[in-house]
């Protein structure tokens, strides 16, 4: 439920948990994106660091960040970075973001829509994809995503996820895995009780420029359909690695 608010002070508070390895490169426009804001909610940013040997953890402090530390492994970091933000009480949404994902201008009216939803409880909502690449290839692969969700209901942690603390408890968070977390809670949360958001998080193309559009792809839809066929994520994160 979203707490009374007294005249002057913002209607609402949006916890941000954000995982980080070897992030120091993209976690400052992250930050940046979440503190343009013009609404007045409040935003608390939490890092969980996966023990990262660059200066991820100096920069985060920098930014004034609080930073937690777990082992590595995303659904891991998750799950600890969440736990360590639900301390000290809970926030009215939780939003779990990649590190290297930028908010893109409309994503506050968007997330203030979701709160005001009677069915907040019971939903979850991801924002639309995108890269930042100008390569028709990133138009490509951000149609595809755009396919795959509408089809099967199965955003990727890139494109974030919003809920409240009160599903994220039901739900029993996120499970400590080392790949698939965002999969796998997508899964219980169930396809008809997520939606997507009007407003894009743009997420660098780094890897795909890299390693090529196409492989990188493929490589991704083999993981995937190797998960659904039963193959431990462990043994999936060697594969990925």
């Amino acid at each position: 439920m979203l707490r009374p608010v007294a005249t002057g002070e913002p209607a609402l508070r949006l916890q941000v948990v954000i995982p980080t390895l070897n992030a120091a490169t993209t976690l400052s426009a992250a930050v940046a994106a979440l503190r343009a804001g013009k609404t007045g909610m409040t935003v608390d940013i939490l890092i969980c660091d996966g023990g990262s040997v660059d200066a991820t953890t100096k920069a985060a402090e920098a930014l004034g960040l609080r930073v937690v530390r777990s082992e590595k492994g995303r659904g891991r970091q998750l799950r600890a970075g969440a736990k360590a933000a639900l301390l000290d009480g809970d926030p009215d949404l939780l939003l779990f973001l990649h590190a290297d994902s930028t908010l893109q201008p409309g994503w506050e009216e968007a997330v203030v829509g979701f709160a005001a939803r009677a069915d907040r409880d019971e939903k979850a909502c991801y924002f639309q994809f995108a890269l930042d690449d100008a390569a028709p290839a990133a138009r490509r692969l951000e149609r595809l995503v755009a396919w795959r969700c509408r089809t099967f209901g199965l955003p990727y942690g890139d494109q974030g996820l919003l809920l409240t603390p009160a599903l994220y408890r039901k739900l029993g968070g996120f499970n400590s895995l080392p790949l698939m977390e965002d999969v796998e809670i997508v899964q219980r949360i169930g396809r008809d009780n997520m939606f997507p958001l009007t407003a894009s998080l743009e997420t660098s193309a780094q890897r795909y420029r890299q390693s090529g559009y196409l492989r990188r792809s493929l490589r991704n839809l083999i993981c995937l359909s190797l998960y659904f066929l039963g193959v431990p994520p462990h043994v999936l994160a060697r594969l990925y690695g």
